[in-house]
Parts: structure tokens; sequence; C-alpha cells
């Protein structure tokens, strides 16, 4: 049995074609999500194996969301519902399994529901690739060297020629310039927003880009971004799914 989310801003929308999944032995979870920002939250906790999404949300539209899922370590196959033709190329660019319009029919859904099975069959007769090993950091905490793992590493301070890991544990000191950190993390989603900190765009929970007074927020902690430093910020947070308060 498959495991679905459904994304629609309209109720009804959402009650109709969670009835009609339920009618197909091979669907077991639905979950429902009434935006492209609580689908995401939602999938960060409970992956699926299908997501079933309405294009036009306010918002993050359902093509969004469906970029942003495509990001994760476990992709869910992308079905588009929609009550019209227009997108049905970009969805297909996005390697959507399906285009459904509205009103949904039963024998087109059961359609789409062998095309997902179909997926995951071909996924798991495939070769695994290797799990990725973490990469972790010597730090030194009351004269005890410890590792720490740096997808823990939520930001990082620049304390003159080193810099101040923040965990959701501890803060830690380590020899290193900020500068090096800056170039050695980038590809790890570390972004520099001031000249005092570096931060984990995944560990982000809240964003402010008001040109008089940007922050960011991560682990409860508000840290400002410099306006210099603004525009890069932007750019990176174009690729990524984050709660944006104006």
């Amino acid at each position: 049995m498959i495991s679905v989310l459904i994304a629609d801003d309209e109720q009804p929308a959402i009650d109709e074609l969670a009835f009609l999944l339920r009618q197909d032995p091979r669907v077991g979870v639905i979950h429902v999500a009434s935006s492209g920002s609580e689908a995401i939250r939602l999938l960060t906790r409970e992956p699926v194996d299908a997501a079933f999404l309405d294009i036009h949300m306010p918002g993050l539209n359902g093509f969004d969301l469906a970029r942003a899922l495509q990001r994760f370590e476990r992709a869910p196959a992308l079905v588009f519902v929609t009550a019209d033709e227009e997108g049905a190329l970009e969805a297909f660019d996005l390697a959507a399994v399906d285009y459904l319009l509205k009103p949904v029919r039963t024998e087109r859904l059961q359609r789409s529901v062998s095309r997902i099975v179909e997926n995951l069959r071909a996924g798991a007769t495939a070769e695994p690739a290797p799990p990725r090993q973490p990469e972790t950091i010597a730090v030194t905490l009351g004269g005890t060297t410890r590792m720490i793992r740096r997808d823990d590493v939520r930001y990082v301070q620049a304390q003159g020629d080193y810099a101040r890991l923040h965990t959701e544990e501890a803060s830690y000191l380590v020899r290193v310039p900020m500068a090096d950190l800056e170039r050695q993390w980038a590809d790890a989603g570390f972004v520099r927003v001031h000249r005092s900190y570096l931060v984990a765009l995944g560990h982000v929970t809240r964003v402010r880009l008001g040109a008089d007074q940007a922050s960011v927020t991560v682990g409860g902690a508000e840290l400002p971004v410099s306006r210099r430093l603004l525009p890069a910020l932007r750019e990176r947070l174009e690729s990524t799914t984050l709660r944006v308060r104006p």
C-alpha cells in the first residue's frame, strides 16, 4: 500500500480526492495540506510515496512545491490535479507521473495510482546508492575532545580568528577562521549573512527580508543580515523553501 499527500487550498477538492483514493485498495495513509508551506512542514515529518498537488494555490503554488519536494532525500512521485490544461508542459518538465483534470474520474485516478506503483517497483529493483556519511568536526569542550556532525550545526559565529559552532545542545569554539568555513561549507547549505554569522539554511525557521531590518531566525536565535550580503541571501533563497516574512 502506498502513502499519499493531497495539497489543495480548497477543502471540497481535498475531500473529493481523498474519498476517491480511499476506494483504491492500493492506497493506505492519506495526508492532507491546505497550502504549499503546510505540505512542506508535514513532509519533513511524514515522507510519502506520492503527492497530488493542486497547481493554483496562493503563496507557494503547486509547481513551486513540486520543485521543493524534488530536493527531498525521499522525493515523492508527483501528480498534478488542476482545472485547466495550461500547465501540462511544465508539469512533465518536472517529471510528473501524471496530470489529472478536475473533476477527477475514478478510472483515471486508478491509472495514476498504477503509474505510481510501477515507479515504486522500478525504484525498488534499482541498485541503492551507498549511504552518505555525515561530515564530522573535532571540537573541544571542558578539556575533552569530541566529534560533532556538521549537519547538527545551526549557525557559526565569528570570534576573532576562531569560530563558534552553535548546535541545539551547546556551542563549541574551533580554531578555524570564519572565511575558511564559509568556503568549505558552501556546498553543504551554509551561507554568510553577516560578517559575524554563517547560517545553515536547513535550520532556518523564519526570514525577514525588509531592507531596513533583515534577519534570519535559527533555533530561536534571530541573527542580523547585513545589507551587503542581503542580495546573495535572496539568491540562495530562490532555491530554498522557508517561511518568509516581509
